[in-house]
């Protein structure tokens, strides 16, 4: 099955991570990008997540999961390697109504982490829809390569002329021309 893309405004929302390991680490410095209302649960937590845990000042707690500390989450991280587990946490999450992404999982995900570029306010997600990860990663890496850091500059410059400039079609044309022009230079 295919996944619908969307990108979800995090402000407000709570989200737990269960787990410590190199996996989590992963799924906590993606979020990190977008977030910092981010709590763990795990029973050991590598140095380096512990190091990340303290340098963003995130709450955790060193123990097992307990049937309803997903209650309060809007979203839920289950990164250990216990499917037993992850089923069960899947299956809580929905008399919580809180969305829930089982890592290396698809039947316990109720979305998937894509691979993705953030550039400032530029943001591009990438998924094969768990078919090929690796594939998914390439064109990340293709695509990170091919678009300059200067696009947060070009950015907020159409930022600013998006609200100085009346609303209509001339401003579309013009925005569009703009950014038609500076992807153009990508190729030089």
């Amino acid at each position: 099955m295919a996944y619908f893309p969307a990108f979800i405004k995090l402000d407000n929302k709570k989200i737990l991570i269960v787990g410590g390991g190199a996996i989590a680490q992963e799924k906590l410095e993606h979020l990190l990008d977008f977030t910092s209302d981010i709590q763990l649960i795990s029973l050991e937590f590598s140095d380096t997540m512990l190091k990340i845990i303290d340098r963003n000042n995130l709450v955790y707690q060193k123990r097992a999961y307990i049937k309803g500390d997903i209650k309060e989450y809007t979203v839920v991280i289950v990164a250990v390697d216990d499917i037993p587990l992850q089923a069960e946490i899947f299956a809580e999450s929905k008399s919580y109504n809180c969305l829930c992404n089982a890592v290396d999982s698809v039947d316990y995900c109720d979305f998937i982490f894509p691979s993705y570029i953030k550039k400032d306010d530029l943001t591009i997600a990438v998924s094969t829809s768990g078919s090929s990860p690796a594939m998914a990663k390439r064109i990340r890496m293709y695509l990170e390569d091919t678009i300059p850091d200067s696009v947060g500059d070009f950015l907020q410059e159409m930022k600013k002329l998006r609200s100085t400039l009346p609303k209509g079609k001339e401003r579309m044309k013009m925005l569009d021309e703009k950014a038609k022009n500076y992807i153009k230079q990508w190729r030089k």
